[in-house]
């Protein structure tokens, strides 16, 4: 039994010529219609068949002759018609696994640029904003980050405590606790602390100013309370002068300690000046006053000048270790050879007491203070840092800053003079 849909389409006097000239067409279009060309494959007959059967029949008009083939497909579709479905015969056709076509609306001018504008005017005005307050909220971070352990935990305190103070650096005039005044501050405040019962000096320092050890070594041996050194790494020459006043040294196995003596470096650069073709005229107003200077080499006298001050230097030096470890002095200028220690040799020949750690040390002063349980310890360090005092100066939008206060922050850490 024949299918009247394949007569229909067999029959149709236009059918055959446009597939003549359109091999993948899939149905004849109408009289008129313009030619979808973007249906340009051939279905599978399952999805023919398929086509077929899902689309229903609906009675058509008259079709008109048909234009010639290849006039249809040069026509463009309009968008409203891309999607419509294809007739042939008097029945509608779809095409198979093609996706209806629509045509986007017509653009509109973007004003995008304009919302950009804005977008980067106000971005730049948060920022300048925000640069004006940045550097003191980042000082305040800093300062809350670090200070509360010396200002608020030692107000805070309501139990007996051992404060903790570092000398970590070079001893010089620097007001940081490795300076005369700054290790003098952090002791005047555990030493007014009624909670405050004993402090632990941790050391870690190769020495540095023989004067500015002089005067902490002062410092240290003026404290009325309990005072024990933690050494570090380094506890060397002016670093342990200073903790030869403690009440007691506990030091690492591998510890460089001690190094006790004094050294006094002049440079002659004259050799190099008369090879660089440079030459240098000192007026001064005594013979001597350029000595040391670089520009000629010390003569005999100025060579014993500067030793019998170094040896004077270094009299000193033996002499308050001597006091501070209840050694005599020839035991001590036994033991002033320039050279550091091992920890382990330095507790057998008198410069250190214990092998121990600051663990050690707070059950030692727990137990010198009759204490039957261990004590907290609280840091008597400011920790707010030379980055926070540079933030703070940047962070001043009332007024403009002078440069040369910058310079001297930058510049607070340096130093030096007759060293140990």
């Amino acid at each position: 039994m024949s299918d009247p849909n394949k007569e229909n389409i067999k029959t149709d006097p236009y059918a055959d010529a446009y597939s003549a000239s359109n091999p993948n067409a899939v149905g004849v279009p109408a009289a008129n219609m313009p030619v979808d060309p973007l249906v340009n494959s051939e279905p599978s007959p399952r999805s023919a068949q398929a086509s077929k059967q899902a689309q229903p029949v609906r009675p058509t008009q008259p079709s008109q002759p048909a234009q010639p083939a290849q006039q249809a497909s040069a026509q463009q579709p309009w968008p409203s018609q891309a999607a419509q479905p294809q007739v042939a015969g008097g029945y509608v056709v779809a095409p198979a696994g093609v996706a209806p076509v629509y045509a986007s609306a017509p653009q509109k001018k973007s004003h995008g640029w304009i919302i950009a504008i804005v977008c980067i005017a106000c971005a730049s005005l948060l920022i300048l904003g925000s640069v004006v307050s940045c550097s003191s909220v980042m000082g305040s971070l800093f300062t809350s980050a670090g200070a509360y352990s010396a200002d608020d935990a030692i107000s805070d305190l309501h139990e007996p405590a051992i404060g903790v103070i570092e000398l970590n650096g070079t001893i010089q005039y620097d007001n940081s606790a490795c300076s005369p005044e700054g290790l003098k501050a952090l002791l005047d405040r555990a030493e007014s602390n009624d909670h405050i019962q004993a402090v632990i000096l941790k050391v870690n320092s190769g020495g540095g100013v023989a004067t500015a050890g002089e005067e902490m070594s002062q410092i240290v041996r003026d404290f009325s309370k309990p005072i024990v050194v933690v050494s570090q790494a380094t506890n060397a020459s002016a670093a342990y002068e200073i903790s030869s006043q403690a009440d007691y040294i506990f030091t690492d196995r591998t510890t460089a300690i001690g190094a006790i003596g004094v050294i006094m470096s002049v440079t002659d650069l004259s050799g190099l000046y008369d090879k660089l073709g440079i030459s240098v005229d000192n007026i001064t107003s005594a013979d001597s006053k350029d000595a040391g200077s670089g520009t000629r080499p010390l003569t005999d006298e100025e060579r014993a000048w500067y030793q019998s001050m170094v040896d004077q230097i270094n009299d000193v030096f033996i002499k308050t270790v001597a006091e501070g470890r209840d050694m005599e002095i020839d035991e001590v200028k036994a033991l002033a050879n320039g050279l550091p220690y091992t920890g382990m040799d330095a507790v057998e020949n008198g410069l250190a007491d214990e092998i121990g750690s600051l663990e050690d040390a707070v059950e030692y002063l727990c137990d010198l203070l009759g204490y039957d349980r261990q004590l907290n310890t609280v840091d008597m360090m400011s920790r707010s840092s030379d980055l926070s005092n540079i933030l703070d100066l940047l962070g001043q939008s009332d007024r403009s800053f002078d440069v040369n206060d910058l310079k001297d922050a930058l510049d607070e850490l340096d130093g030096g003079n007759v060293a140990q």
